[in-house]
């Protein structure tokens, strides 16, 4: 994905210091192609909310009539962590509760939407789905742990009578695509989410 910055914004990174002490052992270690600062001023820009193809995949709803909530909690009991058990309508006294935060979510047709990145979600066969070579371990087992998650909530969801649709960031960067797509998924769970 390409830096949209301005320019003075990207000079205000603060540069490394050549001189910094152990510099060259450091590099010689580091497999990483930008330095430590310039890396976690990446980082820092990352959002989790309101990202591009979110907001692409939520005007197409939009366009196709769809109402749709934003930042919806949906609580499922658990008993131990990470299991899903059944539903809850509200967290009960002494009820251990986790929430899961679709995207977006369409109330009426009880369809929750996740939209993912293809990097950060494990989008396999994707271009986007690479692993970084620095720190391969760490990056591997938080990936993967995205993944898993994905999964343990998609499945819960599903226990409670949920629809899905997973929409992964590759496929919004054609709208006419992406159009296809959703309707198809749409028509996929049934007529009446397809048609208001």
């Amino acid at each position: 994905m390409r830096d949209r910055l301005s320019k003075e914004r990207r000079q205000a990174v603060p540069a490394p210091k050549s001189a910094e002490r152990g510099s060259l052992r450091r590099v010689a270690i580091n497999k990483d192609r930008l330095t430590r600062a310039r890396r976690s001023w990446n980082m820092s820009r990352i959002r989790g909310k309101d990202t591009t193809p979110e907001k692409a995949v939520r005007s197409l709803l939009r366009r196709l009539g769809f109402r749709l909530r934003l930042n919806v909690k949906i609580p499922v009991s658990k008993t131990k962590v990470g299991t899903a058990r059944r539903a809850v309508r509200t967290p009960q006294r002494g009820v251990p509760t986790m929430f899961i935060r679709p995207d977006i979510v369409l109330v009426k047709h009880r369809l929750a939407v996740f939209v993912h990145g293809c990097f950060w979600h494990r989008h396999r066969g994707c271009r986007n789905c690479t692993t970084p070579t620095h720190r391969r371990a760490w990056w591997v087992k938080k990936l993967e742990g995205n993944a898993a998650r994905d999964k343990l909530h998609q499945r819960a969801l599903r226990k409670l009578g949920w629809k899905l649709v997973v929409v992964w960031e590759c496929e919004t960067e054609n709208p006419d695509r992406l159009e296809r797509t959703i309707a198809n998924r749409l028509l996929k769970i049934g007529p009446k989410a397809s048609s208001q």
